[in-house]
């Protein structure tokens, strides 16, 4: 019987801000010590984040179920891009 995961996928996105600066260096720097202002509505989707994961050494058993699917390879080390999945139902509930 068919039943609701929630799933978080790793995503890479990328987000514009405005910064003041005295030159290109000092803008970076500022941005990175939380000091830029976000531009509404520029967050865009980049790319699914495969590099990072779910280790396959902490979800053998799923990890072997996603390997018999060609989901995933031998020498993964992570469960590609998945950062949790937890059931949250059935379908007839």
């Amino acid at each position: 019987m068919p039943r609701t995961y929630r799933i978080e996928q790793y995503e890479i996105h990328c987000q514009a801000y405005n910064v003041t600066g005295d030159d290109e260096a000092d803008a970076i720097a500022r941005l990175l010590l939380g000091e830029g202002d976000p531009i509404d509505n520029s967050l865009e989707f980049i790319n699914v984040a495969d590099d990072h994961g779910m280790p396959i050494d902490e979800h053998r058993d799923l990890a072997d179920r996603l390997f018999d699917r060609g989901l995933i390879h031998s020498d993964d080390r992570v469960i590609p891009s998945i950062r949790s999945i937890e059931k949250i139902g059935d379908e007839d509930e």
